[in-house]
């Protein structure tokens, strides 16, 4: 039987047509900002679950060297056309296939200054197993940013469901996106109207939150299957229990991610 999951691929195959140096540079912006770092000369960055490559790319500018590595083979195409078009070469910024999961991969590679892993432990089918072979790549001393989903208790559960079925079949697909699409738009509105004084505000705005698109979030967001949740004191706690303590963490109130900034003892 064939695995329910997401093509994260293909959507950022698709988000790599919107790229430009805006994105990259508020990509790079907020970096420095969770890192507390004006550069990263001389450090090692390893991205686990690369994506379209965007953080790697601001990575590699920000002068680490970069090791990226997905699970999916599109995100790969994906990272290796964004090096190619943005002329990083391939020593210092290397891309493969691969799995978090994998401990035979895992243990093939070297220890890095920063280990970052933005919104993607959560989706492999087992979130604890995949921070747990992450930290183990972080050299002591060394920073760890990840981004794991906030638990919300039963309206996860339900987000789940709705992954799930966008998952199962081209129906399926349909169905939640015709369903949700039209939600998240007008939720969109709606926040923008009453937080910001303006309903576009969201959609003329939502680049300067890391360089993402918000259209391609959404269709993340609906699609992102497997999906598991962490509360920020269970994860707090089980990095405490890997040898690693909080430095900084931005937290969210709604769904969406919970972003930590941890050191590793030496």
């Amino acid at each position: 039987m064939e695995e329910k999951r997401f093509a994260f691929g293909k959507n950022w195959l698709s988000f790599l047509d919107t790229m430009d140096e805006e994105r990259i540079n508020t990509a790079v912006n907020s970096l420095k900002e969770m890192l507390e770092m004006e550069d990263l000369k001389e450090k090692t960055f390893l991205d686990i679950g690369c994506g379209s490559g965007l953080f790697s790319l601001a990575a590699a500018r920000l002068g680490a060297r970069v090791f990226s590595f997905d699970y999916d083979s599109e995100s790969v195409a994906c990272a290796l056309e964004l090096r190619k078009k943005y002329g990083i070469s391939a020593e210092l910024w290397t891309i493969q296939q691969g799995s978090v999961l994998d401990r035979e991969y895992m243990d093939k590679l070297p220890l890095f200054d920063i280990v970052y892993s933005w919104g993607v432990l959560h989706h492999t089918g087992d979130m604890r197993k995949a921070i747990e072979n992450a930290s183990l790549k972080v050299k002591p001393n060394g920073i760890f940013f990840l981004a794991l989903y906030n638990d919300q208790g039963f309206l996860s559960f339900l987000w789940k469901k709705v992954k799930e079925i966008y998952c199962s079949s081209l129906a399926g697909k349909i169905i939640i996106t015709a369903i949700f699409v039209p939600f998240l738009f007008f939720r969109s509105l709606l926040s923008g109207l009453f937080k910001n004084g303006n309903p576009l505000y969201q959609f003329s705005n939502y680049r300067k939150n890391r360089g993402m698109s918000l259209y391609h979030d959404w269709i993340d967001w609906l699609g992102g299957y497997p999906f598991e949740t962490s509360s920020p004191k269970d994860a707090e706690n089980f990095l405490n229990s890997l040898g690693f303590n909080l430095r900084k963490s931005k937290l969210t109130q709604s769904w969406g991610c919970n972003e930590f900034v941890f050191i590793k003892n030496p």
